[in-house]
């Protein structure tokens, strides 16, 4: 039981740290980072079970859209693009709230290119889940009390947060971003 309580606080810390909500105050500190090209792509799009349809098109417009919001405010030294493939995703459909209400979910994978050497960052793509936001709209389920075009908006204005938290993580611990760092060393 306490396993489960556990594991319960942790999930809650964690979609708190996804508060995608943040975009009024300055960006955090990602160095010399300024956003290239924003490429997103759902070659092998997956619709997970008791899902709402939504096609490739619409994810791609709702995560460009989500990425330009967070990273077009970076005005750093160097040019880095985002490749982001869209792989699955779930939207919740109505269901009996509290006792099955399903909950949104999103997986994209990420690359970072640094334009000045023309080289990846990460030799592998970066997997990224995604949850929806615990909200009073969501904690009931949000196929309950969104459309899908808010849910869709949702999970990829989380995913853009949690992209930029990786970026931060690669900042401080790996050296990214740095100005006049080659992405070689």
């Amino acid at each position: 039981m306490f396993r489960i309580l556990l594991a319960g606080i942790g999930l809650l810390a964690l979609m708190a740290c996804t508060n995608p909500d943040d975009l009024d105050r300055a960006p955090v500190d990602l160095g010399a980072f300024e956003l290239g090209h924003n490429v997103v792509v759902a070659p092998n799009l997956v619709k997970g079970p008791a899902s709402r349809e939504a096609g490739k098109e619409e994810w791609i417009a709702a995560m460009e859209k989500a990425v330009e919001e967070r990273f077009g405010r970076y005005e750093g030294e160097r040019l880095y693009h985002l490749g982001i493939a869209i792989e699955g995703y779930v939207l919740a459909v109505p269901g009996v709230p509290v006792v099955a209400s399903p909950k949104s979910a999103l997986i994209v994978n990420v690359t970072v290119w640094d334009d000045a050497t023309q080289q990846k960052l990460n030799a592998e793509p970066e997997t990224i889940t995604v949850l929806e936001t615990l909200s009073g709209e969501t904690v009931i389920g949000s196929g309950l009390t969104q459309s899908k075009e808010k849910q869709m908006e949702n999970l990829s204005r989380n995913a853009a947060k949690l992209i930029q938290n990786w970026l931060r993580r690669q900042y401080l611990n790996e050296g990214w971003f740095r100005p006049g760092k080659k992405a070689a060393e």
